[in-house]
């Protein structure tokens, strides 16, 4: 349709005539109404935004000390599961205190019951680490 033809329906109906494609012979030009489209493209704009910052992970961390008691491990275990399903990495950090560094094996053995337990659900990034009174492990979602 000519320009004028669609400048005189678009006054017809009381909306705009917008150029969508500016490039094309002859221009692309949609019969729209600016301020709903302008709003619209807004909308969806923030939608985009939140969903980007959605997808972003963040490193969570969980401190053990070697002398917890079963239950609060397992209720520990159960809270970095949950924040692998949310799809963050998590560092586990075992705690020594004391002398407790003379029985770094004790540390170990904890941090290996911690991984068979969600073996399943997460993989191990990197050996476990010493950094200072503390042993370290990051692990992710598989």
């Amino acid at each position: 349709m000519s320009s004028k033809e669609a400048q005189a329906l678009a006054r017809e109906q009381g909306v705009d005539l917008v150029e969508i494609v500016a490039n094309a012979q002859p221009p692309v030009v949609k019969v729209i109404d600016w301020g709903k489209y302008q709003y619209q493209k807004m909308k969806e704009e923030a939608k985009n935004r939140k969903k980007a910052r959605e997808k972003q992970s963040e490193l969570k961390q969980m401190k053990i000390g070697l002398k917890i008691s079963e239950n609060d491990l397992n209720i520990k275990i159960r809270k970095i599961k949950g924040f692998l399903e949310d799809g963050d990495h998590v560092k586990i950090i075992i705690i020594f205190r004391g002398r407790e560094m003379a029985h770094k094996e004790l540390g170990d053995e904890l941090l290996t019951r911690i991984l068979a337990s969600l073996e399943d659900s997460c993989i191990v990034e990197g050996k476990p680490q010493f950094t200072g009174r503390n042993l370290t492990v990051g692990i992710r979602k598989k």
